[in-house]
């Protein structure tokens, strides 16, 4: 695979397709709505249930109905589409079944990755500035990755109207859950108490506050009456994606990971480290084809979004991020510190804005760590006879730029 170009936006938007009318429904269907269930028609025809409405196989030949219409890839939309959802091809959006291949060429788990020098580390190397460090990141990512799979899972997927989109998104609810198991797995082998860890996005007012920013993202989008032919909960969604793909994974989940890879470098928690380097290689294709899902979703329905609302997402996600690295490296650790921290968060965000086709929102920020690109990209080989190759076979291709 070529290196992964954030930048190639060229899909273009297709013609609105109109609903069909209720009476097309029921013609194309042999289903009729009556209050809240949909019931077969029978058009008074002895012995024609709706069981042998619903399976023409069990209709003599001559009462079977007819043919439908072939699918066209022009039916096809990210939402409100009029495609056969059961139906792969023909593909609107090939790009999309190319994140699902790559995906699943990029596979692992967090078993196969030895954490018996983090366990030495954590209690005989680390600091006490250190550890705090250490169980303050894994406390948020705990919970950060069961909210961004509920997002995929509970609020997006099923508005999808285009079935490689939501087979794509179906693979990354599995990954949020293996990045949640690896959590996991580095708080047991480690020996956290795990029921403190795990409650302290909920006790630490610095580490909910993101929480609880992206939980009202999420609860506006997954209430049952959310219509989006409607086009202000169109546009509502959009921000919604927009905020999960490009600041909460794109920026958050980035920015995250750092202050492990920052121990790393100095030999510290690499176990650990190595760990978060494959579950950011995930993130680079979550962060990625979200952003082109929101870019294709703009431009296919023709919106407009609010800039005060772009710009209100901004800084609420910034004072988060200052909030939670002020906790987080309250005391300073070794080669990192809250203003580095915050100073990547601008540099990162200017870089997805970019990508999402919006103005930068701190022109100027600088690359604060200029190593990190190139610690996250975990670019080794390994020995064939020790350990099966776990490295991604597509993995160090990808670039966040």
């Amino acid at each position: 695979m070529s290196a992964f170009n954030f930048n190639d936006w060229d899909t273009p938007a297709p013609t609105h397709t109109p609903h069909p009318t209720s009476a097309q429904h029921a013609a194309a269907t042999g289903l009729t709505k009556i209050g809240n269930t949909e019931t077969a028609l029978t058009d008074g025809r002895p012995g024609l249930d709706a069981d042998a409405t619903r399976n023409p196989a069990l209709l003599a030949p001559d009462a079977r109905p007819g043919a439908l219409a072939a699918v066209r890839a022009s039916d096809k939309r990210v939402v409100n589409g009029q495609g056969d959802i059961n139906q792969l091809a023909p593909f609107k959006y090939p790009w999309a079944w190319e994140f699902f291949l790559n995906a699943n060429r990029n596979h692992w788990t967090p078993l196969e990755i030895s954490m018996a020098q983090d366990v030495h580390d954590y209690h005989h190397k680390l600091t006490p500035a250190e550890r705090h460090v250490f169980e303050n990141v894994l406390s948020y990512l705990t919970t950060s990755d069961i909210l961004a799979m509920r997002n995929i899972g509970l609020a997006v997927m099923e508005k999808m109207t285009a079935p490689e989109l939501q087979i794509y998104q179906a693979r990354q609810v599995y990954e949020e859950a293996l990045h949640t198991w690896t959590y996991q797995h580095c708080i047991e082998t480690i020996g956290l108490d795990q029921q403190e860890i795990y409650n302290r996005y909920r006790v630490v007012p610095e580490i909910h506050g993101k929480i609880a920013l992206a939980n009202r993202r999420l609860e506006r989008v997954m209430r049952s009456d959310f219509d989006l032919s409607k086009r202000d909960n169109l546009h509502e969604f959009a921000l919604s994606y927009l905020f999960f793909a490009g600041i909460f994974e794109g920026c958050w989940f980035y920015n995250g990971f750092t202050p492990i890879f920052a121990l790393q470098r100095r030999g510290l928690m690499k176990g650990t480290a190595e760990q978060l380097q494959y579950i950011m290689r995930d993130e680079v294709l979550h962060c990625a084809f979200g952003i082109r899902v929101v870019r294709t979703l703009i431009a296919e329905e023709e919106l407009e979004l609010d800039p005060h609302a772009i710009t209100q997402l901004w800084q609420e996600a910034e004072a988060c991020e200052s909030a939670y690295a002020s906790y987080l490296l309250r005391d300073p650790i070794l080669g990192y510190s809250a203003s580095q921290h915050m100073a990547q968060f601008r540099f990162i965000a200017n870089r997805r804005a970019r990508q999402l086709g919006l103005t930068e929102p701190y022109p100027g920020a600088e690359n604060a760590l200029p190593w990190l690109d190139e610690q996250a990209n975990m670019r080794k080989e390994k020995n064939f006879f020790e350990t099966r190759v776990t490295e991604y076979q597509t993995g160090g291709a990808l670039s966040w730029d």
